[in-house]
C-alpha cells in the first residue's frame, strides 16, 4: 500500500532501495530497459530528490535529470507514451512525481515578496523565511461532464471536437472551475458556454488526477433540459448528439476519465436498448 509522506519515518534506519521517477524539464520520464529504475540512488545524474511516499515500506522518489549523458539501456518517454508501457500504478505515481517537481521548480522564490523559499520540514510546502508565506503544490480543479438525453431512437450523448485535438476526435465537455463557483455550477455554466445547452441532474461520477500539468479532473453526468447546439468557436470545432451505435472517434476506457465516462454511458445505453427502458 502506498503511503504519501515527505520524510522517511526513521532517518537512522538502513538505506532501502526505492523506485526513482526521474524527469527532464519537458516532463519526459526515464526508463531503464523499459522499466522505472530501482536502487539506493538514481541510476543517472539527478538532483532535487523528493520523497513521494512509501510503497509497502519501499521509498518512492522523484528527481530532476541532470545533463544528457544516459546509458545505452535508458530511454526518455512522455507521460502519455508511458501509459500502458509501465504498470498503471506506476503511471499514476509518475504523474504525482512530475507535478511535485514542477511545483518545486516554479516556487523557488516567494510570490509575495520575492525572497528565496525553503522546504518545509514536515509538509509538502515551500515557506518564505521573510514574510512566512507558505506555498503548496498547485492543483487546478476542472469538471468533465457527459450530457445525456433521450433521442427519438434511443439514448444520445453530447460530444464535442475540441480545438486542442489536431485530428477529428470527440470527447466529453470540460472546463476549469472559477473562484466562488461550486462544481455543479461549473458543469452547468461550461455546457451552456461551449454548446448553448441547458442541463440539470448533475451527478458526480468520479475523479482523476491529471498531470498535464497539474489538474484534478472531477467527472459528472448531466441531463439535457433545453436548447439547440451553438458552439463556442474559439473552443469547439464541432459538437453533436450521438447514439451508442454511431459514435465518432472517442476515447474508450484507457488512461482518462473521459474514456471512463463514455464506457459507462455505452454500457447503460446498450442495456436500455436491450431492456427497452
Amino acid at each position: 500500500m502506498f503511503v504519501p509522506c515527505v520524510t522517511l519515518p526513521d532517518p537512522e534506519a538502513p538505506a532501502i532501495e526505492g523506485q526513482w521517477f526521474v524527469f527532464d524539464r519537458r516532463q519526459n520520464l526515464l526508463l531503464i530497459d523499459g522499466a522505472v529504475p530501482v536502487g539506493l540512488e538514481s541510476p543517472v545524474a539527478a538532483s532535487n530528490p523528493h520523497l513521494l511516499g512509501l510503497d509497502d515500506g519501499r521509498p518512492v522518489w522523484a528527481a530532476s535529470l541532470d545533463g544528457r549523458d544516459l546509458p545505452d539501456e535508458a530511454t526518455m518517454v512522455s507521460l502519455r507514451e508511458a501509459f500502458g508501457a509501465i504498470p498503471d500504478g506506476e503511471w499514476v505515481m509518475a504523474g504525482r512525481g512530475a507535478q511535485v517537481l514542477a511545483w518545486d521548480r516554479d516556487h523557488q522564490f516567494c510570490g509575495r515578496c520575492g525572497e528565496t523559499t525553503e522546504n518545509h520540514a514536515t509538509d509538502r510546502a515551500k515557506t518564505c523565511p521573510k514574510c512566512r508565506l507558505m506555498s503548496f503544490p498547485r492543483l487546478s480543479p476542472a469538471v468533465i461532464m457527459l450530457v445525456e438525453r433521450d433521442g427519438e431512437d434511443g439514448p444520445e450523448v453530447l460530444l464535442a471536437w475540441g480545438r486542442q485535438f489536431p485530428g477529428r476526435f470527440f470527447s466529453a465537455l470540460a472546463g476549469f472551475v472559477e473562484p466562488g463557483e461550486s462544481l455543479e455550477e461549473c458543469v452547468v455554466r461550461e455546457v451552456r458556454e461551449e454548446t448553448g445547452i441547458e442541463v440539470d441532474q448533475v451527478t458526480y461520477f468520479g475523479s482523476q488526477p491529471w498531470p498535464f500539468p497539474h489538474s484534478m479532473m472531477i467527472g459528472f453526468t448531466a441531463r439535457y433540459v433545453s436548447g439547440e447546439i451553438v458552439i463556442q468557436e474559439e473552443e469547439i470545432v464541432e459538437a453533436g448528439w450521438y447514439p451508442h451505435d454511431a459514435l465518432p472517434p472517442v476515447p474508450r476506457g484507457g488512461m482518462s476519465i473521459a474514456g471512463w465516462l463514455i464506457e459507462d454511458w455505452l454500457r447503460r445505453a446498450a442495456l436500455a436498448d436491450t431492456t427497452g427502458a
